[in-house]
């Protein structure tokens, strides 16, 4: 790929990823599905805001259990982690610090996961724009103006959903 191509793809995903943004803060009907309900249990191939929630929630049971096969696909190359100090963790960092977990029993690992979840309540706003969609975590009780915990950015390629961003902040709930 030439370096002018590379730049217009990436000019292109960046424009996605901020219209997606926008749609997220400007839309105050944001869908909370967490709060619904309706996440567990869709297809992680659906190209819907249930079916990003669903690759998401996969995603924490597969850190938790050590599935760093699953993780490997769903995670994109470039994928990043920005800490609220600023310090950036890569896809391979992710993979070895779930490999340190490989073996975990799955369900043991929803189960933590769900005292997890009930341990800190979260709300989950999803914006979903073509094929860029953002969840944004945040304190209920602050709501998702002014409590955002962390956000991942997924993009919907071949099928499925694949993480290539998060951005966590301070807040803790």
């Amino acid at each position: 790929m030439t370096i002018l191509a590379h730049r217009r793809s990436l000019l292109s995903l960046t424009i996605a990823v901020a219209a997606t943004l926008a749609c997220l803060v400007f839309t105050p009907a944001a869908s909370d599905l967490r709060a619904q309900g309706t996440g567990a249990t869709a297809d992680e191939t659906q190209h819907t805001e249930a079916g990003v929630i669903a690759v998401d929630e996969h995603w924490s049971v597969a850190e938790m259990s050590g599935d760093t096969h699953w993780l490997d696909q769903m995670l994109l190359p470039e994928y990043r982690s920005v800490n609220n100090d600023g310090t950036v963790h890569a896809k391979a960092a992710i993979l070895a610090g779930a490999a340190k977990r490989k073996g975990t029993d799955v369900a043991k690992a929803k189960q933590d996961f769900a005292d997890y979840q009930k341990q800190h309540p979260s709300g989950t706003a999803v914006a979903l724009h073509g094929d860029t969609a953002i969840i944004t975590f945040y304190d209920p009780t602050l709501g998702p103006q002014k409590g955002v915990k962390s956000s991942d950015i997924f993009v919907y390629l071949d099928g499925q959903w694949h993480a290539m961003y998060s951005q966590h902040t301070s807040q803790r709930g």
